[in-house]
């Protein structure tokens, strides 16, 4: 295989490798389409699922203009909303990045600490996910 040939390949990623990329591709989904995203973010691989952990995101003017007002839970909704207008978006990252099919997404917002989990489950097809092999 010459040099060129190798180089038009997609580069495959292993498990750690993978992960990390998951954690970056999602917080760039979010600072794209949300104005900002976390502080950190790290994911992880546990049987069928997959969670994306991300903690400091911080308040737009608008959710601290709710905080203020005492609506803490709007804020919840309000980011509970949006991560459901973003599945599509997230679930084909996780699927170009796995190989694998996502069959369901579960989103969790938090302000108190500010932690949003972004959680998918693959396809029954392979029975463990692990950081070493997705």
């Amino acid at each position: 295989m010459d040099v060129r040939s190798a180089q038009q390949m997609p580069q495959v990623l292993g498990g750690g490798e993978v992960l990390a990329a998951i954690s970056t591709r999602i917080v760039g989904i979010l600072r794209e389409y949300y104005g900002q995203g976390p502080m950190t973010a790290k994911t992880y691989a546990v049987d069928d699922m997959l969670v994306v952990v991300m903690r400091g995101s911080g308040l737009t003017p608008l959710e601290q203009t709710m905080m203020d007002s005492g609506e803490p839970k709007r804020v919840i909704e309000f980011r509970e909303g949006f991560q459901r207008m973003m599945a599509t978006r997230y679930r084909d990252v996780i699927e170009e990045l796995t190989g694998r099919t996502v069959v369901a997404f579960l989103s969790q917002a938090h302000v108190e600490p500010d932690i949003t989990m972004e959680i998918f489950f693959f396809d029954p097809g392979r029975s463990r996910v692990s950081a070493v092999g997705l």
